[in-house]
C-alpha cells in the first residue's frame, strides 16, 4: 500500500515537473490521457461578454479527436482577436500572446511534439 502511494506520488511530481515545459505533451497509461499544455489557462466561468479591441493570441483548442490505434494530435492552434474571446469558446484550453504561426498552406502550425 505504502508502495503504491509513493508510485503515485512520483507520477503526479513528473507531470507537474512536465508543465513547465514549453510544448504539448501527451502521455496516456492504459485508458487515461492527460495532456501537458503550456500557456495561460482561461479561467472559470468562462466570459460571456467580450471587448472587441485587437490584441491577438494564440489560443489551443481540444478538437475532440481521440485516436485508437494511432497517435494522433486532440489539439490544434487558433489565432484569436483577444485572450477574452479566445476563452469564452468552451474548447480553448490554453492562450499565449501573439498570432499563431502560420504553415505555407495557411494551415496553423500543430506544436504538438
Amino acid at each position: 500500500m505504502r508502495l503504491k502511494s509513493l508510485q503515485l506520488i512520483v507520477i503526479f511530481l513528473v507531470v507537474m515537473s512536465a508543465s513547465a515545459c514549453s510544448s504539448i505533451e501527451t502521455i496516456q497509461a492504459e485508458d487515461v490521457q492527460i495532456v501537458l499544455v503550456s500557456g495561460k489557462p482561461c479561467p472559470e466561468p468562462r466570459p460571456q461578454m467580450c471587448t472587441r479591441d485587437y490584441r491577438p493570441v494564440c489560443a489551443t483548442r481540444d478538437t475532440g479527436v481521440r485516436c485508437v490505434t494511432t497517435p494522433c494530435p486532440s489539439t490544434e492552434e487558433k489565432t484569436y482577436g483577444n485572450a477574452c474571446s479566445a476563452c469564452a469558446d468552451q474548447d480553448v484550453i490554453s492562450y499565449r500572446n501573439g498570432a499563431c504561426e502560420k504553415q505555407k498552406d495557411n494551415v496553423p502550425k500543430m506544436d504538438v511534439k
